[in-house]
Parts: structure tokens; sequence; C-alpha cells
């Protein structure tokens, strides 16, 4: 079997080459071809020896993902379906902004995670993605859009591991393929442009900090163990205390000194006053002195069977202000691409369910928690 290049960082395509008796310097050529140049013709890369040349098509490939279908939003964001094969289909998105350009990124076939307001867990899960299926998603983009865009010039400034899947369930893949968005003969981002969002996998944040340190960002939700247990399965493994110590333990090594979470507004759910004021006291509260945070707000973005709607505009603008006089940085992410269902949450794409995802998604619609509704309901009748 051939090996597929874009599987490799710098050192594991400096082994690669070792074992068909290249040198080093041969890697970091082959690596700036693929990845600077996007180049996938062995024949094409004129500063390798012939030899070299002559020797690789026989012995690896460099494999991009095929695209199903490819939607281009009218303010300007793209969204590739792209087949990993047996069925399944992955959703990456590149959204413009006037000073960068940011691609979010799946890091697996579906999730089992399960989040109620999250498109992706009600497809399920299928498997994850290997780290070439990863870079390819970059690989194709990053060199589409320099020939869509007719520029030489890098397009993508920011990743950001947000799109299908749980990237921390997918550890050993994933590594791998940040040292190639961070490595200089790569992409060449910044740390800071690169962010992992994770639903809470406490042990593996503290091996992304030790392997491959980048931008930190949590989906909280949610302000108490009781609400985040039934809108994030995963908080009844790792509670809010656990995840919040491993937060406070991945800041000496991350690139910013601030932790962002991700909060999406729920109506009914999660939005209310109370909620807002719950939070200040958990985050600065939290081990005596707090964690150094950020709060990002995401308006929900409704799909079908998720029996959600989003909060109404003034509700999180009161939310968002409650906690900004309370001290903690909190802004509302801007809805992009939501005509082609690419916004923050509607991720789909097509997934072989392994996990009876739309069972386990009914059966908790019927068994939601009464108790933070009837909160909320006593407080609009206030």
């Amino acid at each position: 079997m051939t090996a597929n290049l874009l599987d490799f960082d710098l050192e594991g395509l400096a082994a690669f080459c070792e074992q068909l008796g290249e040198k080093r310097f041969r890697a970091v050529q082959l690596f700036r071809w693929i990845h600077q140049k996007g180049a996938a013709d062995f024949a094409a890369m004129t500063d390798l020896a012939r030899s070299l040349r002559e020797k690789l098509p026989a012995v690896c490939t460099i494999t991009d993902l095929p695209v199903l279908s490819r939607q281009d939003s009218a303010d300007g964001t793209i969204k590739w379906l792209f087949d990993v094969g047996d069925g399944n289909a992955v959703e990456t998105v590149f959204i413009p902004e006037d000073d960068r350009g940011t691609l979010c990124i799946s890091s697996q076939a579906g999730c089992a995670v399960g989040c109620r307001f999250c498109s992706t867990g009600h497809q399920g899960f299928s498997r994850n993605l290997s780290t070439g299926e990863i870079l390819a998603q970059l690989w194709h983009a990053e060199h589409f859009l320099r020939r869509h865009l007719k520029t030489g010039e890098r397009v993508i400034t920011n990743v950001v591991m947000m799109g299908m899947g749980e990237p921390l369930q997918n550890c050993g893949a994933l590594v791998p393929a940040l040292r190639v968005m961070l490595d200089d003969h790569g992409y060449g981002l910044s740390r800071r442009r690169v962010t992992v969002s994770t639903s809470g996998v406490v042990p593996m944040i503290e091996r992304l900090a030790a392997d491959c340190p980048v931008a930190l960002a949590v989906s909280l939700h949610a302000p108490s163990d009781a609400l985040r247990d039934d809108l994030v399965p995963l908080n009844r493994k790792y509670p809010i205390a656990e995840l919040l110590d491993a937060c406070l333990g991945y800041l000496p090594a991350a690139p910013r000194d601030f932790i962002t979470f991700e909060y999406c507004m729920l109506d009914g759910v999660n939005d209310q006053p109370e909620h807002a004021r719950q939070l200040l006291t958990l985050l600065q509260g939290h081990a005596g002195r707090g964690v150094p945070c950020k709060i990002n707000l995401i308006p929900f973005n409704p799909f079908p069977d998720s029996g959600l709607t989003c909060s109404p505009r003034a509700v999180v603008q009161r939310f968002g202000q409650i906690l900004n006089e309370g001290g903690i940085v909190t802004t509302v992410r801007k809805t992009r691409g939501d005509d082609i269902d690419a916004a923050c949450g509607q991720l789909a794409g097509d997934v072989l369910d392994r996990t009876n995802a739309a069972s386990r998604m009914a059966q908790r619609r019927h068994q939601a928690p009464t108790q933070p509704v009837r909160i909320v309901r006593k407080e609009r009748q206030a």
C-alpha cells in the first residue's frame, strides 16, 4: 500500500524519506512543495533529484479528498462537502473577513458527544478522520482559494478545529495535523491563530498542552452541571469543576493568556439574567482565583428536530451586557454562511451513523429536565 504524504508532519516525512535512502533536506523540499505550493505531481517538483522524482510515484501519493459539492454564500462564505469514503462525507467552511481568512475544519465523520444544539451530533458518529483527511481540507481550500482569487499570497490565516466532530477525541491524528499547520515549511500559522475547540475531554486537554499547545476554546453553554448534563452529555463524565481545573492547567502552555468559552444562546434554556450571573460567579470564583477567559456568545442556528430556538437578539445583548459589566470580556459571534447551512452548529455532512443518534436524541428531547425551564418561566412572568 502506498503512503499518503498528507498523513505526515515534517518529522514523519523525514522518517519516510530516510526509509527511501534520502536525507532530511529532501523531506523539507518535498514538504514545501506539498503544503506551500500545493503540488500533487512529483514530476513538477523540479528541485528534487530526478531519481527521487522517479521513485516517489511507486511508493506514495498526495491524496486530495473528492469534493461532492461546494456552496457559496451571499456573504462570501464557502462550504465544501468532502467524500471521506464508505458513505461518509464531512463539511469544511471558509469564512473571509477584512483582516483574516478563517477555515473551519472537521476532525471526525460525525460526532459521538451528542450536544443537543449541534446538528452534527444529531447525525451520529461513524469514525475518526486520519491526519491526511484533516490536512486535506486545509490543503484543498488554501490552494483552491489561491487559484480562485488569483493570488500567490496565503489566503487562510486562521484555522479553527470547530467543524464536525470532537477534535480531542481524535488527538492521535489531530496533533500531527496541527504541527503541519504551524510548521514554517508548511503553512506557517501562529499558535495564536490555530484554535482547537472542545466540549471538555479533560485528559486530552492536558495532552494537547504537552504535545502541541494552540489556542483553546471550550464549549461551555451552561453555568451549572445540572443544565450542562442535558446540553453537553460529556459533562456527566467530566463535570464543570474538572473542566475548569483542566483549563487552568492548560494556560501556562497556551499561546494566549486566556481561555475562550463558547456559549450557545438557547431561548428559555440558558439565556436568562440569572444564568449570566451564575456564569460570572462560576468563572470568577473557581479555585478561589477564577479562570482568565473571554466569552463568545453564539446565536443558536436552528435545524430540524433540535426542539430548540434561538434567544431573541435583545436577550442575547442583555446577557452579554451582564457579563461585560461583571468584568468578563464578552462578544457575540457574527452569524456567517447561514444561507448555505454553514453557520456554527449547522454542519451535518453525511454520516453512516454507528451510534443510533436519531433515536437517542428523540428520547432525550422527551426526557429534558424541567427545572431550568420552570426558573425561566418565573423570571419571564416577573
